[in-house]
């Protein structure tokens, strides 16, 4: 399988141990078609460290366990196996979700042809406990297309970076985040001011949808994260739709909490930018007891979307 002309890839999996779904994430990994060598660091994140015993690793791979000895959270878990890496690229892996055996190959095929992207990510494959859905990236996605929308599509399960890159000019994940949320998105934008994403648009990763999410419901997490990005970047004054969209999120996330004065006030203001932000129409909805936050999430996520 190994090919010595193939840069090896470093695979960060952060997590809380999910027995069950980690070993799932950790095969699959472990699995991948990709000629060179590939090195899965598991990476413990405020609980012990599992030796994972049970899992097999084939040739041309390994397979380490690490404790996240950096500010506890995400943020500082991924640093951790970032800073651990022996390999020219990193691709990050969420212990709940998995990657098709053919991510890799075909990512750094793509990648070879396009050499001017910072990041490669990959098409899904969401599931839920009701639904299964495919969700395509456009084939390129710069800085101002994220300004304007996340782009949920472009998962941090699916992308991989240079390491020398997070290491040197795009820089480590974010670990100021409030909570680590939003800490994906914020690298993506760090890493769009020096180039574009190129996406594979076929469906590489499995994603697990809804209540397996660590920030399932964490609504203050939410209101400080955003909040935080919007201060962060300034660039987001030039982009209505972009800030309309954050402030329609930290609209309904106060509407959840009973925050209604908060709730109308980014409501307005994510109006004021864009009246066609429904985000800020839920959260007017829930504010006023129309109907609850979980019922508006349930039915969004049926059919593959989040607040």
């Amino acid at each position: 399988m190994n090919n010595s002309s193939s840069p090896t890839v470093s695979v960060v999996i952060t997590t809380v141990d999910r027995r069950v779904l980690l070993r799932h994430a950790v095969r699959a990994a472990l699995a991948q078609d990709y000629a060179g060598e590939v090195e899965v660091l598991v990476v413990f994140d405020r609980v012990s460290a599992n030796p994972l015993d049970d899992v097999q690793v084939p040739p041309g791979r390994t397979l380490t366990v690490m404790t996240n000895h950096r500010s506890p959270g995400l943020a500082g878990a991924r640093n951790t196996g970032i800073l651990a890496a022996g390999g020219v690229y990193v691709g990050f892996c969420d212990d709940d979700d998995a990657w098709e055996r053919t991510k890799l190959s075909r990512q750094l095929a793509a990648w070879s042809q396009d050499t001017a992207a910072v990041a490669i990510g990959a098409g899904l494959r969401l599931i839920s406990d009701t639904s299964m859905a495919v969700r395509t990236p456009p084939s390129r996605v710069g800085f101002r297309d994220l300004l304007r929308s996340r782009v949920t599509a472009v998962h941090s399960s699916s992308l991989l970076y240079r390491r020398a890159d997070l290491t040197g000019r795009i820089g480590l994940v974010d670990e100021t985040l409030p909570a680590s949320y939003g800490e994906d998105y914020d690298l993506l934008l760090r890493a769009t001011r020096f180039g574009h994403v190129r996406c594979v648009q076929e469906p590489l990763v499995l994603v697990r949808w809804g209540e397996h999410s660590m920030y399932a419901g964490k609504w203050e997490m939410l209101v400080a994260g955003l909040t935080y990005l919007l201060r962060k970047f300034p660039e987001f004054s030039t982009s209505a739709a972009g800030t309309a969209r954050i402030a329609g999120q930290v609209a309904f996330a106060h509407a959840a909490l009973g925050h209604r004065s908060e709730a109308w006030r980014w409501a307005r203001s994510a109006l004021r930018r864009d009246p066609a932000q429904v985000r800020a129409y839920a959260a007017v909805l829930v504010a006023t007891g129309a109907v609850s936050a979980d019922t508006l999430l349930a039915f969004v996520q049926k059919r593959g979307r989040g607040v």
